[in-house]
């Protein structure tokens, strides 16, 4: 169907979150599947785009549902059809291309600045006048891309935005809010502990970051919004 994306979420509470008034404004109906209870489809040709979303599993694992990702990932190019993956999709996207997915040296949890490239500034981020868009972060895992892949946007130690035929990765969160930054915080408690990171850190003072962020998922999602809307118009 010409007007459904498929989101799929690697575990119940990594959600489509913004995303998901800015993409049924455009008045697409979205199926949502949890990957680790529903089966994920083997073709994508039914969906007008793809969103894969994070997790805190790893792609390295090889989990059955994650290579049914993988899989699906390749069914959506061929076809040209547009995927965004976040995090943990942007990392399966990685690794069905041909890229190497591994534990980076140091995690990236919390609020930093993300450098956008002139191919970021023609591409996703179109619209983003800045050189530095402070973003929310969450993940351990790192990728190196092919040669075909077109890095839009790094951070100091990682590359965090990509793009690879009708496929984009992004590392980093632009979909959360300040709900579901509390959430993560509850369930992922054990992991802030370790890193000594304080919630606070996360949360206090923020709400402008938050605001930011949501203008910048906007942009992010319009540019995206677009390539879902020209392939629609060239077939």
């Amino acid at each position: 169907m010409d007007n459904k994306i498929l989101s799929i979420q690697n575990i119940s509470f990594e959600t489509l979150g913004t995303l998901e008034e800015l993409i049924r404004s455009d008045d697409y109906q979205v199926e949502n599947i949890e990957a680790q209870k529903e089966a994920v489809p083997n073709n994508a040709e039914q969906y007008a785009a793809i969103i894969i979303l994070g997790g805190p599993m790893a792609v390295y694992d090889n989990v059955g549902y994650l290579q049914r990702e993988q899989e699906l990932i390749r069914s959506a190019l061929k076809q040209e059809i547009p995927v965004l993956g976040i995090c943990l999709g942007s990392q399966l996207i990685a690794q069905a291309i041909g890229g190497n997915v591994y534990k980076g040296g140091k995690k990236e949890i919390g609020w930093s600045n993300v450098m956008l490239n002139q191919a970021g500034y023609n591409d996703l981020f179109k619209g983003i006048n800045t050189k530095n868009i402070t973003v929310f972060q969450w993940h351990g895992d790192t990728y190196d891309l092919p040669s075909k892949a077109t890095i839009m946007a790094s951070s100091k130690l990682y590359p965090q935005a990509f793009r690879f035929g009708s496929a984009i990765g992004i590392q980093f969160h632009i979909e959360v809010n300040g709900e579901m930054i509390q959430r993560w915080a509850e369930e992922y408690s054990q992991e802030l502990k370790r890193e000594r990171i304080e919630l606070t850190e996360l949360l206090n003072h923020k709400d402008n970051e938050i605001k930011q962020l949501f203008e910048g998922c906007k942009i992010v999602y319009s540019n995206f919004s677009n390539m879902i809307k020209n392939r629609s118009m060239s077939l």
